[in-house]
């Protein structure tokens, strides 16, 4: 089996999907837990192969979704149906779709349904992922009224199945802030740690200010566990101040990346992105790209034979 990067359902700007192969490369063979304090689209946990995890966010719409999926609440079946419906709600809206898309947030706004946010997430404009004070969606509709054609459905579709290979059993998702979460890691367990990015991507859930970077600085310092922390390096314009000044005395690995994001021409171009961890590791300092771990192709072998035979004759 070739393994591939598998994608998540839920979309945001800052994904780290093409990233995935590089991190993993790094990480260290451990007996503990996979956690991650910031989940985000969850896609670097899905492709981790660990068994056990603890995935943590304070964005309460992404746990909620994925424990959906693990409560098999949210099938793919179910997702078909509903993209289907408000696909073709969304096709012959007035406003060229954005009545229903309006109606849709509005909707989410008021019940924050997880199927919502699936909808919200697909059709927002440049896949990007933002929420009010009130933790109410913010993002304008991407004015694509036939945003779910069949093929772009089908697809979701089976990255809600894939998701669902992958979630074990014993993956306990929970709203909580990183402080609590980190606060419980062990010596067995590796700290995966993607949080907002400091001087670009403050605003994803909540702020991220200097205070945020060096309280997550000081639990990573003093914690047992081993821990992974994606940041920016530099770009054209400037430089990520704080890889040196509070993140050098860790090793550092670095890789050229492309973010096509944000309306700033400055976060519209290559990033150096930047892995700080603490533990020894034989890898190139920048641009090293490695194969993905056995185990990981192991797992997703195991868990989609056993997902499809339960969702045998539910996935259309």
């Amino acid at each position: 089996m070739t393994y591939r990067t598998i994608v998540p359902p839920i979309k945001s700007q800052g994904i780290k999907t093409k990233l995935v192969p590089w991190i993993q490369a790094l990480v260290p063979a451990m007996k503990g837990r996979w956690i991650e304090p910031f989940l985000g689209t969850g896609v670097v946990a899905f492709n981790s192969g660990f068994r056990k995890a603890l995935l943590a966010d304070i964005n309460p719409h992404v746990i909620g979704f994925y424990q959906a999926v693990k409560d098999k609440v949210i099938t793919p079946a179910s997702v078909r149906k509903f993209l289907e419906d408000e696909g073709r709600l969304l096709a012959t809206a007035d406003d060229k779709g954005y009545a229903h898309f309006r109606a849709v947030k509005d909707r989410f706004n008021k019940n924050f349904d997880p199927l919502d946010f699936l909808f919200l997430s697909r059709a927002g404009f440049n896949g990007m992922m933002r929420f009010n004070r009130k933790g109410e969606w913010n993002i304008p509709f991407c004015q694509k009224p036939e945003r779910f054609a069949p093929a772009y459905i089908t697809k979701i579709v089976n990255q809600v199945h894939d998701v669902a290979c992958l979630i074990q059993p014993e993956w306990t998702l929970r709203v909580s802030s990183f402080e609590r979460v980190i606060e419980e890691a062990t010596e067995d367990d590796i700290i995966y740690c993607d949080p907002p990015y400091i001087g670009r991507y403050v605003d994803y859930y909540s702020g991220w200010t200097e205070d945020n970077e060096r309280q997550l600085h000081a639990l990573l310092s003093t914690s047992p566990a081993r821990f992974i922390l994606s940041t920016w390096h530099h770009n054209d314009y400037r430089a990520n101040q704080f890889v040196e000044s509070l993140w050098g005395k860790f090793n550092i690995v670095t890789r050229d990346h492309f973010y096509h994001s944000g309306g700033k021409i400055e976060n519209r171009r290559s990033v150096v992105e930047a892995l700080v961890f603490n533990f020894p590791a034989n890898i190139q300092k920048h641009n090293h790209g490695l194969q993905p771990k056995p185990e990981q192709i192991v797992l997703l072998e195991e868990r989609e034979k056993y997902i499809t035979q339960q969702l045998a004759g539910a996935y259309g």
